[in-house]
């Protein structure tokens, strides 16, 4: 398989100013590092050359997107508090959205990395390809920053390729620890696009991401979330993609698949409360890989999200590349041997319950695919 891999070193440039972990610093809050900080993207990267993976993908330039591309998304007004703020040089865009200097024109190129991605595999240039987005975009709604997302690189590209005429339906699976609110709210009446978010239960932003929240008019029935509760393992995480995630694609069968590839929920994230190593996340990307070539012809990219532990974070998205790729490197993970020993891997009862839930969401995703059909 041919798979592209977009980066930029322009993205690493993005500058979240200082923090103590999503503390501003204040009287008592002494400064430190912000947790967005590029350290754990950058490593992935040079993890990829080091082992010699970059050696199996195909190196793929983004470009910015345009202002008309965002505005096929988000609102002047938003578009325009961000540029502002990037040009004063700090501030902050929205909760948890902070900005510095030259972070909009940043911002441009990350969500160019993304669709960059996915116009190189809708024209056959490659059959999957991973971009290593930065700021992320999951959280960026029609008006507003959030959570360090600052544009939904996600959904830009989407109505960017919708609008160019090379994609139709889209499926939008985001594995992020925290859920994927503002590509919920740029499809929630779009039964062109089926999003489906697996996070951790009323984590980010608290009060989102509900089994309840399942789309609206036109787009109900193609919006599902599977909150599962803190301290999930892999037995959740597996049984999740298995008994609603896949199902789901293969009732809707999207022209593309489209993964927001969050590593938050490792077990060593300092953001989230779940326990999944990178082996696991092999083999969640291999479940999309093989979704993705019964119902989309093997379409399949991935988009960089969150994952903010800077020492492990790397070793789960190279396993996710090599993944994509079908190449193994000599890389060993030193700590995925010692997480699949932690307590509560295997799926729990209360884990299931709202598995359960989150399947009964089919019935109603395939009845309205059918009546549209």
């Amino acid at each position: 398989m041919a798979t592209g891999y977009v980066f930029h070193e322009h993205l690493m440039w993005h500058d979240a100013g200082s923090s103590a972990d999503m503390m501003p610093p204040g009287r008592f809050v002494e400064p430190g590092k912000h947790l967005d900080a590029p350290g754990a993207k950058r490593r992935l990267n040079n993890l990829i050359q080091v082992s010699g993976l970059s050696r199996h993908l195909v190196p793929i330039v983004p470009e910015p997107v345009s202002i008309e591309d965002l505005l096929r998304v988000h609102t002047p007004r938003h578009v325009d508090d961000i540029r502002m703020l990037s040009e004063r040089g700090s501030g902050f865009a929205g909760p948890q959205a902070p900005i510095g200097i030259g972070s909009f024109e940043i911002a441009l190129l990350s969500a160019g990395t993304t669709y960059a991605a996915m116009r190189a595999v809708l024209t056959g240039r490659v059959d999957n390809a991973y971009a290593l987005a930065r700021p992320p975009g999951h959280h960026a709604g029609p008006d507003g920053a959030m959570g360090n997302c600052l544009f939904s690189n996600i959904g830009v590209s989407i109505r960017r390729l919708q609008h160019e005429g090379l994609l139709d339906r889209a499926a939008v699976v985001d594995w992020d620890v925290h859920h994927g609110n503002g590509t919920e709210t740029i499809f929630y009446s779009d039964p062109s696009v089926l999003t489906i978010s697996v996070h951790q239960d009323n984590l980010y932003p608290t009060g989102s991401g509900a089994l309840t929240d399942n789309g609206e008019g036109a787009g109900a029935g193609y919006n599902v979330n599977i909150p599962l509760p803190a301290g999930s393992g892999m037995g959740a995480y597996e049984s999740a993609f298995d008994r609603v995630i896949v199902p789901a694609l293969r009732a809707f069968k999207p022209d593309l698949v489209i993964v927001a590839s969050g590593f938050d929920a490792s077990g060593f994230d300092p953001l989230g409360r779940m326990m999944l190593n990178s082996e696991c996340f092999r083999r969640l990307a291999a479940r999309m890989v093989a979704v993705a070539a019964e119902t989309s012809r093997g379409r399949l990219i991935m988009s960089q999200e969150g994952g903010y532990s800077e020492g492990y974070m790397p070793f789960c998205g190279h396993a996710v590349i090599e993944t994509l790729a079908n190449y193994r490197t000599e890389v060993v993970d030193p700590l995925s041997d010692h997480i699949d020993e932690w307590v509560g891997q295997d799926l729990q009862p209360h884990q299931i319950a709202v598995i359960d839930a989150a399947e009964g969401l089919l019935t109603r995703l395939r009845k309205r695919i059918t009546s549209a059909a």
